[in-house]
């Protein structure tokens, strides 16, 4: 369960962010209607959500303009660090290793990310 007060992003959240990295800068509107193509939702709920997850730092909002502008405050990139660094040290005990053993081991991987993670732990090994 996420923590009070926390910046991580609910999946509603999450779902809002990945529009705007998909679409750039975005009204209310034009997330809503993005919105709207998974589930049904009220334009209400989609300007509320936007002002929590401005209050919680996730969207920045361009208020020189109208109708107002919503945009990603972190990059698709970011988020994907700051989740998995969160995901290693709750489930994993910092152990990076020991979730990519585990990811590898549900044998979803291709045979080129297979070969990518063999590449990698050669370099690593060189390394010591």
């Amino acid at each position: 369960m996420r923590e009070l007060g926390s910046s991580q992003p609910t999946a509603v959240e999450l779902e809002i962010l990945r529009i705007l990295w998909d679409l750039g800068p975005s009204t209310v509107r034009d997330v809503h209607l993005r919105l709207c193509e998974g589930k049904e939702t009220n334009y209400s709920t989609t300007v509320k959500m936007l002002a929590v997850m401005l209050t919680k730092g996730l969207v920045k909002r361009d208020d020189s303009v109208r109708p107002l502008v919503y945009r990603a405050a972190m990059t698709r990139e970011r988020a994907a660090r700051s989740f998995l660094t969160d995901l290693i040290e709750k489930i994993y005990d910092g152990s990076a290793m020991a979730l990519a053993l585990q990811a590898l081991a549900k044998g979803k991987a291709s045979r080129e990310e297979i070969e990518e993670a063999r590449r990698l732990l050669d370099k690593m090994e060189e390394k010591q």
